[in-house]
């Protein structure tokens, strides 16, 4: 089992209990909703918010990427609720504000997926009988390999999902490449330390030094957001991290689970990605019954978070997928 950073809320969670929502002023959110605490696996105390819409027709669970936080996606909250969903959005364990892996908050971490798996199905236990039906997943980055991982290993209760440059490969690296390097630092005792590049620190990137998005206004509001509560930064990853992820990408390329996915999907690639593996997302959609591959012109990695015309072929997509089921 992962450690958990017990300074970090180490009283538990008590469902319900109003946890923190951070703004600041001009950013678009909905109009109503909160965040609250719920338990995870082995009693992690994580963070999820929940915006109603009036006259639901369904319900959006949004898993966001790594260093990733509810609060980055009010805009696209918003725009669900505008569009007739209610919407929950979580903190992964280890970023946002959910209880942190290592002492370090900064550090990414992961010894394994199955807690985060845990994690996701804790989620959708919880706030169940607040999601009116039918339930869609909007998922981004390595929360998309964490939702196609949960629906490998059972999750059935979405009737579509959505996947926003999804993490089912790693730019740069093969994946047996990758699970060798991180296994090896992980038997010599280096999994809790960071890898590759060492410690990175979120507070000082900038725009220009950017790939993830060509839109500056919403660069910049991610950035106040982590100004405003320094508490949602996370920096680089550990070796455990590396480790973990290419296990999944690997497992996901290859296990057999993966074609008994039956959930409709649309996998979205970004056509000037450079973090993720776009091949990887086209090998992971070739083997799924009905799964549909688009990429997503002039885009980075953060589909969501470019520029309105990218963002518009994204809702395009979005739309047509629902009109599928």
């Amino acid at each position: 089992m992962a450690l958990l950073d017990q300074s970090q809320a180490s009283d538990g969670a008590v469902a319900g209990e109003t946890a923190p929502l951070v703004r600041i002023p001009g950013a678009p959110e909905p109009k109503i909703g909160a965040a609250e605490w719920f338990t995870g696996a082995g009693g992690a105390k994580l963070r999820a918010a929940l915006f109603p819409a009036a006259k639901p027709i369904g319900s959006v669970v949004i898993s966001s990427g790594r260093t990733e936080f509810i609060e980055k996606y009010l805009e696209v909250a918003a725009e669900l609720v505008a569009r007739g969903y209610t919407v929950l959005i979580h903190d992964w364990r280890g970023q946002g504000l959910s209880q942190r892996m290592l002492p370090d908050r900064l550090a990414g971490h992961a010894n394994g997926y199955d807690e985060f798996v845990a994690d996701h199905t804790a989620l959708l236990d919880t706030f169940a009988s607040r999601l009116p039906k039918p339930w869609f997943s909007l998922s981004h980055s390595m929360g998309g390999c964490l939702t196609m991982l949960a629906l490998a290993k059972g999750e059935t209760r979405y009737a579509a999902a959505i996947f926003s440059a999804p993490m089912l490969g790693i730019a740069g690296f093969s994946p047996w490449l990758g699970r060798m390097i991180g296994g090896t630092m992980r038997v010599l005792g280096r999994g809790n330390a960071y890898g590759l590049g060492g410690s990175a620190d979120p507070y000082t990137t900038t725009f220009e030094g950017d790939s993830l998005t060509h839109d500056r206004a919403r660069y910049d509001r991610t950035r106040a957001y982590i100004l405003a509560d320094r508490d949602l930064a996370l920096g680089a990853v550990t070796w455990g991290w590396i480790r973990s992820a290419f296990d999944t990408v690997y497992w996901l390329q290859r296990a057999r689970e993966v074609t008994r996915i039956k959930t409709p999907m649309t996998i979205l690639g970004a056509a000037q990605e450079k973090l993720v593996d776009n091949a990887g997302q086209r090998i992971v959609a070739g083997r799924i019954p009905g799964a549909r591959y688009v990429e997503i012109a002039g885009s980075f990695h953060e589909i969501l978070m470019e520029t309105d015309d990218i963002r518009a072929q994204f809702w395009t997509e979005f739309e047509a997928l629902v009109a599928r089921v």
